[in-house]
């Protein structure tokens, strides 16, 4: 698999040919899939809020929903179209899935399309590329029917190929409304539909979008390309924030904007209310990964990386609050003074404890032999500790994965206990916390809301402290810690405006 290099030949020769002016700013924006389900708060709040819809591009998402049918879904895991593909138990089940799906994506057609001529073009495009993917899909069951085909060979490509349908549908429907409004658009479609060969993605984001003048042409380019990468396989679904970055690294944007539907704020609103979560305002690219590594992503670590790495600043922004600037990201922002910006967490992990007094000395090779089991049966490992003779592993991951790797380590270093509890962290982040009393502060908020402190960790560099507690007592956490580390400094529009 070709590695994506974030420093190549390709941008220098993209960024000449693509700007027609040097040095002029263009910021390159991807809108998600919740607000992409809003078109007119699309249109008046993103592309017609400022007085020039042009100088910049648009990637976006498929519209909410429509990914988890055709693939699964995010968070519990059902089948959609794909899933059930693969499972291959029952060839109705993913046709009638598909069935469903066209007639899903066709009524969502019919919310937004007025004129019967646009909403019959808007089916016929949809409705080719359900057909031709059914078709392609019938040929491939029939065919690894066959003993010497096998179908996960090929169970990749089946699923981007899915994906693309999501992007494409809303791409296309995003270019034709918005020239119902007098913006010139263009539909880029980086799919590959039909394509017959894969090109790296640099090259294909390039040959795409070279020659338009975004002075007076706006882009909407799908979330998805077919690239010889395949995004899918190292990103899965974060694929569509690495064409977003890697579109702005090329075109050496001024600025990459994320349109979500919420702030990227100083903790979850349904955990300590609407009116107390405020937005950040800034932070650096070091802290979005931190809330990477607790699933609470701004944007993919591997994307941001190509951000970073280029110096381009990333804004988070509330699509149904144009009129605030969200949260700049930047690799070198440090607040002026000592401070905690977020409360983020994990209700549901797994603290797997290894004790073996035969450890001492060799905790090295415990732990890489722990790490490595872990990394084969996919247990995601958030943070872990030891000492001289115990290693504690903190997991993302279910209980019968969890109680699998602690027997195939049993198995390896028999003299070993192991113990399994069921955890939940608390963090408590910023780009710089060097505040005297403020770990004790943050226990004995805990300890005053009666809140046993499981285990705790912090580093020297001091832009986290994570705390472990029962599961019963993660959102009162949270929410205690929100209140006496946040709340009480009444910070107003955000906790850095600008």
């Amino acid at each position: 698999m070709t590695i994506l290099n974030c420093q190549t030949q390709t941008e220098i020769n993209t960024a000449n040919s693509m700007s027609n002016t040097p040095n002029r700013k263009l910021s390159i924006e991807k809108i998600g899939g919740t607000s992409m389900s809003d078109y007119p708060a699309v249109r008046d709040n993103i592309v017609l809020y400022t007085n020039n819809p042009y100088h910049r591009v648009l990637v976006v998402s498929a519209y909410s929903g429509i990914t988890d049918d055709l693939l699964e879904h995010k968070k519990t895991g059902q089948p959609g179209v794909y899933g059930l593909f693969a499972h291959n138990d029952n060839k109705n089940d993913w046709l009638l899935a598909f069935q469903q799906l066209g007639l899903k994506l066709t009524q969502v057609n019919k919310t937004l399309f007025t004129d019967i001529e646009q909403l019959a073009l808007a089916n016929d495009f949809i409705n080719e590329r359900i057909a031709k993917t059914k078709q392609l899909l019938n040929h491939l069951h029939i065919l690894c029917s066959h003993g010497h085909f096998l179908l996960d060979d090929h169970l990749l490509t089946v699923r981007e190929l899915l994906a693309s349908i999501g992007e494409a549908h809303s791409a296309w429907n995003l270019s034709q409304l918005l020239k119902n409004e007098g913006v010139n658009t263009c539909f880029i479609d980086l799919t590959g539909w039909e394509s017959e060969e894969k090109q790296p993605l640099d090259s294909v984001i390039t040959e795409h979008l070279e020659g338009i003048d975004f002075s007076e042409t706006l882009p909407i380019v799908t979330g998805y390309a077919h690239c010889s990468e395949n995004l899918m396989h190292s990103f899965d679904r974060g694929y569509s924030e690495m064409i977003f970055s890697r579109t702005a690294v090329l075109l050496k944007a001024t600025e990459a904007v994320i349109h979500k539907e919420y702030h990227l704020s100083s903790a979850d609103p349904r955990l300590v209310g609407e009116e107390q979560a405020i937005p950040i305002g800034k932070t650096n690219y070091d802290i979005a990964d931190q809330l990477a590594n607790l699933g609470m992503e701004a944007i993919h670590p591997h994307a941001a990386k190509g951000l970073r790495q280029a110096k381009i600043a990333l804004r988070i922004k509330n699509a149904f609050e144009p009129e605030h600037h969200g949260t700049l990201i930047t690799d070198d922002y440090i607040s002026e003074s000592p401070q905690v910006e977020i409360i983020a967490g994990m209700q549901h992990l797994i603290a797997l404890e290894m004790f073996d007094q035969e450890m001492v000395g060799q905790q090295g090779i415990y732990e890489k032999v722990l790490i490595d089991m872990a990394a084969r049966l996919k247990c995601k490992v958030i943070t872990k500790d030891f000492n001289a003779n115990t290693i504690t592993v903190f997991l993302d991951t279910s209980l019968k994965r969890a109680k699998r790797l602690a027997e195939q380590f049993k198995q390896h270093f028999p003299t070993t206990a192991v113990n399994t509890r069921k955890v939940s962290l608390a963090s408590v982040m910023g780009s710089d916390m060097r505040i005297k009393g403020l770990l004790a502060r943050s226990v004995q908020t805990l300890y005053n809301h009666n809140i046993n402190v499981e285990a705790m960790h912090q580093n020297i560099r001091q832009v986290e402290m994570q705390f472990f507690v029962n599961q019963s007592d993660y959102e009162i956490t949270i929410k205690a810690l929100h209140t006496s580390l946040i709340e009480i400094h009444d910070h107003g529009k955000a906790i850095c405006e600008h």
